[in-house]
């Protein structure tokens, strides 16, 4: 099951940028999908095929997606969709909660990442979120998986004998810690 959403981000000049994103359910895996000033459908669907040509096999695993009634998804977003065989669930209208981990998701990157910086334009927002990202998917612990985070390395640790490393992310924003042989 997949959920997506687009949200927005204020530049430092007051010029609204759109992220549109896609969530795994059960690995909480993110997928930024793109990153525009001017979503309109034409775009979205481009993503959409762009985002199907990229999935390395996960895709095949997906039955549904979850998505809101925003009028930038058109007839086209969907029916890329239906080609891989994924049925599309439309949420409630006016309804949040009702993608609850898409919007859950838009929260978590804005009070960690987007809210802490100032962000001038298209091409810096990519690079924070794409950076934010490749942590959250590989770095940041998630509740529902056991404070695991989506992509764990799998490595047997000695606690007695563990040196810890610690890299910064996004600038120093936020600090990555690993097990160091």
């Amino acid at each position: 099951m997949l959920a997506c959403d687009l949200f927005t981000i204020d530049t430092v000049f007051l010029k609204r940028i759109y992220v549109l994103f896609v969530i795994e359910l059960p690995t909480r895996r993110v997928h930024l999908v793109g990153v525009t000033a001017h979503p309109t459908g034409a775009w979205v669907t481009q993503r959409a095929r762009t985002l199907l040509l990229e999935a390395e096999g996960w895709i095949d695993q997906i039955e549904f997606l979850i998505r809101d009634r925003d009028s930038k998804f058109v007839a086209g977003f969907d029916a890329v969709f239906a080609s891989a065989s994924v049925r599309i669930i439309w949420t409630s209208a006016r309804a949040p909660v009702a993608d609850c981990y898409a919007e859950r998701c838009v929260g978590t990157v804005r009070g960690e990442c987007t809210d802490r910086m100032l962000i001038f334009n298209e091409r810096q927002l990519r690079k924070v979120l794409a950076e934010y990202i490749r942590h959250y998917n590989s770095h940041r612990p998630h509740r529902s998986l056991s404070q695991r985070p989506p992509d764990p390395r799998s490595a047997v640790v000695d606690f007695e004998q563990a040196n810890v490393t610690r890299r910064e992310a996004l600038g120093g924003l936020i600090n990555e810690y690993a097990w160091v042989a």
